[in-house]
């Protein structure tokens, strides 16, 4: 007998029904809730049983319903839906399976894409065993979006408390090609299965908390840093994700990674994930790896409607934390781009990247 739980968003979002802002210059009018992209969604939840939409809030937590025209995200994760290659997380792969699409179409077509999103949700909710009656209940997928999230238990529930809260609030999300993709927000029961917290809330007294108080703390996988440091902290790096907040905490959790930063900023409300303690060294720099600590934003450099301002903020803060805490001037030599830093052949956090801002918010105290 399924249990039904309280639902409490574990992520804070917007009050506001959340609105994806995008260059539409020249783009073709359409009707909020009509178009060629309301219509992939219409089709693929009836398709294969998904509730309509759960399935846009998916695709809306993962990617706000852009497809970067079919350009990996750092995670590997391609189209509207964040459909995954990677040595850990294959859900493309499975979707040309289930559908017998061509895995070149899954990644750039948003409508094969959804498709195959769907597809891959239903051999999940089939492995559960869900009924026709519980698939059409939207709180009885909370165990098949949290997997489809990836990562371990707890970013996995974390991005599905995401998708849930989205399903309470609403969603009016405005696409690249100028169309409108709306949600009504409803309130919806998860049932968190193997995904609920624990009955013991001391259960996980001895593990340490974060070093940035305001900060959660989400291990990267061991594999992706060194423990310890050989330099001592001189150096704040900024970076741009290229991609999206849980997609890179999952990146980070996944051993064929390689990489890591220290933390991760979401876009929508600023808040932090702490994945490597400040005294280890993260992978993110290349040649200051040592001696700095890195900052990961969820987005991408060449669209700046993801630099927020609540991001710019609670970056900001938590740069002005560790510049206090381990004496590092508060100055644009010391808290750097990474594409400043020498050896490294990246261009974030790009030209979008506010710095007179940024450095002024960092000294606003």
């Amino acid at each position: 007998m399924t249990t039904h739980r309280p639902f409490a968003v574990g992520v804070a979002l917007s009050a506001a029904l959340l609105t994806l802002f995008a260059d539409t210059a020249g783009a073709a009018a359409h009707t909020p809730g009509t178009g060629p992209l309301n219509d992939a969604f219409t089709r693929a939840a009836d398709a294969y049983g998904v509730p309509r939409d759960l399935l846009v809030a998916v695709g809306y937590g993962q990617t706000r319903l852009d497809g970067h025209q079919g350009r990996p995200s750092q995670a590997g994760g391609y189209g509207v839906m964040h459909l995954v290659e990677n040595p850990v997380q294959q859900t493309l792969a499975l979707a040309a399976e289930l559908t017998g699409a061509d895995r070149e179409e899954l990644r750039r077509d948003p409508a094969d894409n959804i498709m195959g999103a769907a597809a891959v949700l239903r051999s999940y909710a089939d492995g559960l065993g869900l009924d026709s009656a519980e698939r059409a209940d939207p709180g009885a997928w909370y165990p098949v979006v949290a997997r489809y999230g990836g990562g371990d238990d707890a970013t996995a529930a974390g991005y599905a408390d995401a998708v849930y809260g989205l399903l309470t609030e609403g969603i009016e999300a405005r696409t690249p090609t100028g169309e409108t993709v709306l949600v009504h927000g409803q309130p919806v029961i998860p049932e968190r299965g193997r995904y609920a917290a624990p009955e013991d809330p001391l259960a996980d007294a001895d593990e340490p908390g974060p070093d940035y108080p305001s900060a959660r703390w989400v291990p990267a996988h061991e594999e992706n840093y060194e423990p310890g440091r050989t330099s001592p902290v001189t150096t704040v790096v900024v970076h741009v994700a290229q991609g999206y907040y849980d997609g890179t905490i999952s990146w980070f959790q996944n051993p064929a990674a390689r990489v890591s930063s220290h933390y991760v900023v979401r876009s929508s409300d600023g808040e932090v994930t702490q994945m490597v303690r400040d005294a280890d060294t993260a992978w993110h720099a290349k040649s200051a790896n040592a001696s700095s600590i890195g900052i990961e934003h969820e987005g991408f450099i060449d669209e700046p409607a993801w630099f927020t301002e609540t991001m710019y903020r609670s970056s900001a803060a938590l740069t002005r934390f560790l510049c206090d805490s381990y004496g590092i001037p508060r100055d644009r030599e010391h808290i750097v781009g990474h594409v400043e830093v020498p050896g490294n052949d990246h261009t974030d956090p790009g030209p979008n990247w506010d710095w007179d801002h940024y450095l002024d918010l960092v000294n606003a105290s």
